[in-house]
C-alpha cells in the first residue's frame, strides 16, 4: 500500500508499466497520471462539472443531474469515514480527470454504493476505467461487502466493464431520478468476485 501523506490521503503512481493485472494497454497511458485515494481541493465541483458536461453532451441531461451530483457529491465528502468509503481521484498533475466512489456508509450494515464514475473524455478507452473498478472491488472485498451501483440502459461500454468485475443486472425500469426519464438499471455485486482473469 502506498504511504500515506500527513493529510491522510495516498497517491499511487499510475504507469502502464506497472504490475501486469492494472489492466493498462502498454505505451498509451501517460506517466504522468497518478491514483489518489481522498479529498482534494476542488474534486466536488470538477466531479459535477465532468458529469455535467458528458450528460449533457451524450444524454441531453441538464441542471437538474449536475447540481443533484454536486449537491450528494459534497454530502459525501462531509461524512466520509475511511472505515467505510474510499474516493480515487485520478489526477493529470493537480488536475482532477476522473473518479470512483466506494460510498460504503450510504446503507449502513448493507452492500456499498459505487458512484460518481467519471473519466475525462481523453482518458477513456486506457484502462483507467479498469484500474479504478479494481481498487473498488478490491476495497469491498477486503470489507467483506457487496457493492452495487445504479445507471441507465445505453451506456454499453461502462455496463461491459461492470460485468467484467462481477455486476450482474439485478433491476431495471423506468425512472425519472436522472432529471428526465431513462430506464434506470441496478447493478449488484456480491463480495468475493475479483479473479485473477480481471
Amino acid at each position: 500500500m502506498p504511504a500515506a501523506n500527513t493529510d491522510g490521503t495516498c497517491e499511487q503512481p499510475l504507469l502502464a508499466s506497472g504490475p501486469p493485472n492494472l489492466g493498462m494497454k502498454p505505451g498509451r497511458v501517460s506517466p504522468h497520471l497518478e491514483i489518489v485515494e481522498g479529498y482534494r481541493p476542488g474534486a466536488i465541483g470538477r466531479i459535477a462539472e465532468m458529469h455535467g458536461k458528458y450528460y449533457a453532451r451524450e444524454w441531453d441531461f441538464g441542471v437538474f443531474f449536475e447540481a443533484k451530483v454536486a449537491r450528494e457529491c459534497a454530502e459525501f465528502f462531509e461524512r466520509m469515514d475511511s472505515a467505510f468509503d474510499r474516493a480515487w481521484l485520478v489526477l493529470a498533475g493537480t488536475r482532477i480527470m476522473g473518479s470512483l466512489i466506494v460510498d460504503g456508509s450510504d446503507r449502513p450494515g448493507g452492500d456499498a454504493h459505487l458512484r460518481w464514475f467519471v473519466l475525462d473524455d481523453g482518458l477513456r478507452g486506457l484502462g483507467v476505467g479498469a484500474e479504478l473498478m479494481r481498487r473498488a472491488a478490491e476495497f469491498c472485498d477486503a470489507r467483506g461487502v457487496g457493492c452495487y451501483l445504479t445507471t441507465f440502459a445505453g451506456l454499453d461500454a461502462a455496463r461491459a466493464l461492470y460485468e467484467r468485475f462481477g455486476f450482474d443486472l439485478a433491476e431495471e425500469s423506468a425512472a425519472e431520478t436522472w432529471g428526465r426519464t431513462v430506464s434506470e438499471q441496478l447493478f449488484t455485486r456480491p463480495a468475493g468476485q475479483l479473479t485473477g482473469s480481471i
